[in-house]
C-alpha cells in the first residue's frame, strides 16, 4: 500500500536560498509516516498507552532536487521490509505537479518501551497494521 500525503511549501520551510531548508524534507516525512499509521490503524496515541513506542533507528535520505516556495508536494510512504524487530519505510518526495523528485528517503523504526527498551519482537498492535499495509 502506497500512501500520498500532500503537503505546500511554505515561508518558513524555506532558507535564505529560496529553497526548502533541508530540514523540512525530514519534517514532511514524519508528517506523512504518522498519516500513514492513523491510515492503516495503528493509534500512536494507545500504542504508547500499551508501552509501545517506535522512534527512528536509521534515517538515509538522498537529496535530488530542491523544492521552491509554493510548490505543491507530496509524500508518498510505503513499507518495504520488515524484520522481526524493524519496520522500513520508503518515502517519496515529489512536485505533485510535475512529478519531479526531491527526495528519497529511507526510515527504519523499532519499537521500544516507554523506558526505551528495546522489544525482540515488534508487538501486535504494530506488527499485525504493518503486515496488511505491507501486502495491499
Amino acid at each position: 500500500m502506497k500512501h500520498i500525503f500532500e503537503q505546500t511549501v511554505y515561508y518558513g520551510d524555506t532558507d535564505a536560498y529560496g529553497v526548502a531548508w533541508h530540514g523540512s524534507y525530514l519534517r514532511w516525512m514524519e508528517q506523512a509516516r504518522v498519516e500513514f499509521c492513523r491510515d492503516i490503524g495503528i493509534d500512536l496515541v494507545e500504542m504508547k498507552k500499551q508501552d509501545v513506542a517506535i522512534p527512528v533507528t536509521n534515517l538515509n535520505i538522498r537529496y535530488k532536487a530542491s523544492a521552491l516556495l509554493d510548490d505543491r508536494i507530496v509524500v508518498e510512504t510505503e513499507i518495504t521490509k520488515m524484520s522481526p524487530i524493524v519496520v522500513q519505510f520508503t518515502q517519496t518526495i515529489k512536485n505533485k505537479e510535475s512529478d519531479k523528485v526531491y527526495t528519497i528517503g529511507v526510515v527504519e523504526v523499532v519499537a521500544v518501551t516507554n523506558e526505551g527498551k528495546i522489544y525482540r519482537r515488534i508487538p501486535e498492535i504494530l506488527k499485525i497494521p504493518c503486515e496488511k499495509a505491507m501486502n495491499s
